[in-house]
Order: structure tokens, then C-alpha cells, then sequence
């Protein structure tokens, strides 16, 4: 018997050695925190130089089809632990030629506005019709209806938007000591169509030590989608894969002209979840978006095509107006370099990208036949007017939404 309690006692010394209390390093900082977001906007959402909007997609009349339009967009933050040794926070990114930003461009801290301010309030008219998931037909339970007089006197129905799909800014002003942002008021022009951030970058700010890394993923693809109405009614989206997605998002709303005259707005999401989570429109790291696949939140990167189900095309009227969400891979650098074993890891900075590509969806849309994305039946006459955009619910929409 005394061997063996010899060998057990020897056993469980090892694990308790081995065991990640035991081995745990200790990490510091980091002092810096920079996070670029890097966007890829095609079609329609790409007109207008990039800003996209109806706006926009009205321009293709006299600059040809969206067939071929790309845009970037690029949005940069740097958040810092520490004062800058002289008042105001401001900073550079540097960038190699092929970026087409110039030399650099300026990271200035964001003016805080003082003074009270009362926006304005328009009480909603009419209501707001959920629809959720790929397919022909609408799933059980839809169309949610929410009553927007209700929702104007405070009645929410509860569990209306969940928390499952977050929008996450790891670096803003609320968790930094000194923050800075581009665009700014001082310099805000999107890169070019043939703009690249391949290669060396570099940082440098009055909040801390330079932040150097070199990149070697570029700028997603143009995201090329299509729609077309079936003999069902439904509306099939189709595009090609990117190589680079790590998984697919849509919604599209109706029923946007209806808004004033207090008719029914549609709102879909290609969740099967019943997801309209704010971060399905924005940049998810790959490892949330591999959970969100799972759930059937988000389309696997396989998936190449969603049928808008014929309820929503027909609640919506001649025109939906959506958006084509692919998800894409990220950068992280951090220095110094995390050393080996159990040494303390102090970490003066960190520096993270993010990429993604999405296009605007037209359905129901007829430009004189120009541009392969907004086919499939329905003609609709240019506005004489533009008209103001409004979300349900007050929700801003993205690029490209409106």
C-alpha cells in the first residue's frame, strides 16, 4: 500500500504544479489601445464617393451603374491610460504611400459639446412589423407587431432587442484617460477605391510611445449581391463568397414611404433568431461571429444566398431597401512581444483591426436598367424630392440604409 499512496501523493503534487493558478502569467497595461475598423462598400452603398445613401445611388444616373462601384471606409481611435505631455490629446497615423492618405492623417480628441440640448421629437405613427429568417414563407409567430403610439407612451415590449449580437468598440472616451479619433472635424476625407493598407504603420501621439505594425491583410473584396422577386412573391438575395467572410448578415425595411402617412414599416433580419441586433451591421471579431453561426444569428461563410420571405415583400410595397453584411478577419499586434513561461508581461500597447464588406440591397427598384444589383420586377420613379430618412423606433440606420 505504501508504494501506491507514494504515487498518488507524487500524482497530485505534479497536477497542482501544472494547474493554471499555478501557472498563470501576470500581464500589465496595456498603456495604448488602437483600433482601426476598415470597411469595403459596393453597389449602391458605394455611390456618392462612398457616403452612400439614396443620395447616393440617385448620382449612378449621370456616373454609370453600381455594377463596379467600391468604396472604403476607414475609422481609426486611440485611447490611452496616460495625460499627453502637452494638452490637447493629438496624435498621427502614418501611412505608406499605396494608402493615398498623404503622409498622415490627424488624431485630434473629439469636441465635447456643453450647454443643454433638446433634440427633436416627432410621436411615430403607425407600426412597426418584424420579420425574421431565410425562406419563402414567414416562420410561426411573425409578423411581431409593435404599435408605435404604444411604444411613444412607453409601453416596450419586453425583450424587443436582445444583447446577443453586441456592438463592440474596445477603445472609445469613456474608457480612456485621452482619446482621439479619425474622421474628425479636422480631416475627415474617405480613402480612394484604390486605396491599401498593406504594410508598415505607424503611430504617434503626445499620450504615450509610438505604436508600429505591419499589416498584411488588405481591404476585403466588393461584396456582389443581386435580388430577385420569385413567382412566389419571395425575394432571393444571392452573392459571391468572399474568401476572407467569416459569415453573412442581411435585413432590409419597407414601407419607408408610408412612414409620414402613419402606414406600416417592415423590418427583416436574415437571423433565424429573431435577431436585429446593432452589432449584425457593424465589425464582430471572428470568434463571436463563429459563436453567432452556430446559433443561426449569422450565415456561415458557405451560405451564398437568403429568400426574403414573400410576407415581407408584399407588407413592404414596390421598394425594400437593405443591407448585405459580411463579417471578416482582424489583425492584433501587441509590444513588446509576450514572453515565454511565467514571466510578467507588461504591455505598453495594443493595436487591433477589423474588416468588413458590405453593399446596399434595392429591391423592387428600376434605374433604366442599369446595375445588376436591384432586378427582379417593379419599377419605381425617382423621387422629385429627397426625402428625410427615419428609422423605426428612432433607430439610426447605417450607410447605405437610406
Amino acid at each position: 500500500m505504501r508504494p501506491t499512496f507514494r504515487f498518488v501523493s507524487a500524482a497530485t503534487i505534479a497536477a497542482m504544479l501544472a494547474s493554471p493558478l499555478a501557472a498563470q502569467q501576470k500581464t500589465t497595461g496595456p498603456k495604448e489601445r488602437y483600433e482601426m475598423d476598415a470597411a469595403t462598400m459596393s453597389g449602391f452603398a458605394a455611390m456618392g464617393g462612398g457616403k452612400g445613401g439614396m443620395g447616393g445611388a440617385m448620382s449612378m444616373m449621370f456616373g454609370g451603374g453600381p455594377d463596379n462601384a467600391i468604396a472604403r471606409q476607414l475609422f481609426l481611435r486611440l485611447g490611452s491610460n496616460e495625460v499627453p505631455t502637452a494638452p490637447p490629446p493629438k496624435g498621427d497615423h502614418f501611412f505608406l504611400p499605396p494608402a493615398k492618405l498623404g503622409k498622415s492623417v490627424p488624431l485630434i480628441s473629439p469636441e465635447r459639446k456643453t450647454g443643454e440640448y433638446s433634440p427633436e421629437f416627432e410621436r411615430p405613427k403607425g407600426r412597426l412589423l418584424l420579420y425574421w429568417g431565410c425562406g419563402a414563407k414567414a416562420g410561426p409567430g411573425q409578423p411581431v407587431i409593435i404599435d408605435f403610439a404604444k411604444v411613444a407612451a412607453g409601453q416596450i415590449p419586453p425583450g424587443l432587442f436582445s444583447t446577443a449580437v453586441p456592438v463592440i468598440r474596445e477603445v472609445s472616451a469613456a474608457n480612456s484617460r485621452s482619446y482621439m479619433e479619425w474622421p474628425n472635424g479636422k480631416s475627415d476625407k474617405m480613402p480612394s477605391r484604390d486605396s491599401s493598407l498593406l504594410g508598415a504603420h505607424r503611430i504617434a501621439s503626445n499620450v504615450g510611445p509610438d505604436i508600429n505594425f505591419t499589416l498584411a491583410q488588405d481591404y476585403m473584396p466588393g461584396l456582389q449581391a443581386s435580388t430577385a422577386i420569385q413567382t412566389d412573391g419571395s425575394v432571393m438575395i444571392r452573392w459571391s463568397p468572399l474568401q476572407a467572410a467569416t459569415g453573412y448578415a442581411a435585413w432590409a425595411f419597407g414601407g419607408m414611404d408610408k412612414l409620414e402617412r402613419g402606414g406600416d414599416i417592415i423590418w427583416w433580419s436574415s437571423s433565424d433568431a429573431k435577431e436585429f441586433g446593432g452589432g449584425l451591421w457593424d465589425w464582430l471579431p471572428p470568434s463571436v461571429v463563429a459563436n453567432l453561426v452556430t446559433k443561426k444569428i449569422v450565415m456561415p461563410p458557405s451560405q451564398t444566398s437568403c429568400q426574403i420571405p414573400a410576407e415581407v415583400k408584399k407588407a413592404s410595397g414596390e421598394m425594400m431597401i437593405g443591407n448585405l453584411n459580411a463579417f471578416g478577419p482582424e489583425a492584433n499586434f501587441s509590444y513588446p512581444p509576450k514572453p515565454a513561461g511565467n514571466a510578467p508581461w507588461n504591455i505598453d500597447w495594443t493595436a487591433k483591426v477589423r474588416f468588413r464588406s458590405y453593399t446596399m440591397l434595392m429591391v423592387g427598384v428600376d434605374f433604366g436598367g442599369m446595375g445588376s444589383g436591384a432586378t427582379g420586377g417593379g419599377t419605381a420613379e425617382a423621387p422629385a424630392k429627397k426625402k428625410k430618412c427615419k428609422g423605426p423606433l428612432g433607430i439610426p440606420l447605417p450607410d447605405g440604409a437610406c
